[in-house]
């Protein structure tokens, strides 16, 4: 299976339609079919990792000020407990928590909606440990390669630049020059292979300060960078920046 991140922006994606939304779409549609679907997203920042563990995953509603439409809305898509415990296996020694105090909070179901939208696929999330290094997030997501073989999507979703500070909901604003900068600037690690960087960004000093404020958007893409081969190009679905705060690159490593 290829491996995948996505910009997942805001929780108005679930009924919009826009060129992101149509690039999901459109990623659902031509991958191999997946036996299931591990996500790592940004909205799952725990104190030490754990995976959902449950037969049938519940919709998390991690937001507040939204239409009532979007608390109503649910994607249950199936748990997959046995791929739960293959993930704490995969991770060993790391202590992975097998838990049902989660589910799928708007990271992973805006986007898996549109590109599995029968919720027929199993899908399970995975954590990640806010007092580890981008190092320690990059050798986890290494140890999930695995999994590709068996068929498994592994997906990240988060944003390159996250900053809702800086972000213009007029939609008048020119493009920003550092939010548009520091994508290229990622873009170019990962067409080099120069994960190193990668993991280093914050060694970019303001512009990464401004792009990332708090790495939790950004680190999903450290775990999918990990599974990138040495023969496997990036394809960029998407490379959308809105509103000069949020940027909405997708890349696909092997699709």
């Amino acid at each position: 299976m290829p491996a995948a991140f996505v910009g997942h922006g805001s929780p108005m994606t679930a009924f919009e339609e826009n060129p992101y939304v149509e690039a999901w779409k459109a990623l659902g549609e031509r991958l191999p079919r997946p036996e299931a679907i591990v996500v790592i997203s940004g909205h799952w920042y725990t104190q030490g990792t754990g995976v959902t563990a449950q037969a049938r995953q519940r919709t998390v509603h991690d937001f507040y000020g939204f239409p009532e439409a979007l608390y109503r809305f649910r994607y249950e898509a199936p748990g997959d407990p046995a791929l739960a415990a293959r993930v704490g296996e995969l991770l060993a020694p790391t202590p992975v928590a097998q838990t049902d105090r989660w589910g799928l909070d708007h990271g992973a179901w805006t986007v898996l909606m549109h590109m599995y939208p029968k919720a027929d696929v199993p899908v399970i999330q995975l954590s990640m440990d806010r007092t580890q290094p981008p190092e320690r997030h990059y050798e986890l997501g290494r140890r999930l390669a695995p999994l590709r073989e068996e068929g498994v999507l592994v997906m990240g979703t988060g944003n390159i630049v996250h900053n809702l500070r800086l972000y213009d909901r007029t939609g008048q604003a020119p493009p920003n020059p550092m939010a548009e900068g520091f994508r290229r600037t990622v873009q170019g690690w990962l067409r080099e292979h120069d994960h190193q960087r990668l993991i280093r960004w914050t060694d970019l000093g303001e512009p990464a300060r401004l792009a990332q404020p708090t790495p939790d958007h950004f680190l999903p893409l450290i775990y999918v960078a990990a599974l990138q081969r040495e023969d496997e190009a990036p394809e960029f679905i998407t490379e959308v920046t809105e509103g000069g705060g949020v940027d909405m690159t997708g890349v696909v490593f092997g699709g």
